[in-house]
């Protein structure tokens, strides 16, 4: 997998919790992982296409996905429902627009995000595709990057993170 292809997704994700949740995430250890459950009961979903096809996840704890939708809205929650998935649709299209402008150069379109919920939930990553994880933690609990492409030779590297 192509440091060159997470990179950006990364640093847009951290970007987006400081400048609009105020909420800073620390990486944690990545991990690659070949089942399909997502680690979080939310997950803000983004299809990429060009010279790799890929699908990066944005993935988050019952409590960050509140938490967010909180900052957001002004208005906590009281459990995961439609206000909920549109801020994290909205978050998440928020990452992929900011990591879309770093992509240009490699001919990747990212798509609108879509939502998935619930427990246990599985992630669809094209097929030959591992999954590459990225956690981080902030004070609300665990968000998860996960990030699964094809299309380029397979070379796996330390994603950075500022």
């Amino acid at each position: 997998m192509k440091v060159e292809y997470v990179n950006p997704v990364l640093r847009s994700a951290v970007s987006v919790f400081s400048t609009m949740l105020n909420c800073e995430l620390t990486r944690q250890d990545l991990f690659l992982k070949d089942d399909s459950k997502a680690l979080h009961e939310v997950s803000g979903i983004i299809g990429l296409s060009g010279k790799a096809k890929g699908t990066v996840v944005l993935s988050l704890y019952r409590e960050a996905a509140l938490r967010a939708t909180e900052v957001m809205l002004q208005v906590r929650p009281d459990s995961i429902n439609s206000d909920v998935t549109d801020a994290i649709g909205e978050l998440t299209n928020m990452i992929a627009g900011a990591a879309k402008a770093q992509l240009e150069q490699y001919e990747l379109s990212i798509t609108l995000s879509t939502v998935i919920t619930g427990k246990g939930h599985s992630i669809g990553f094209p097929s030959g595709a591992p999954a590459l994880y990225i956690p981080f933690e902030c004070e609300w609990g665990g968000v998860v990057v996960q990030v699964g492409y094809v299309g380029q030779p397979n070379q796996m590297a330390e994603p950075a993170v500022m």
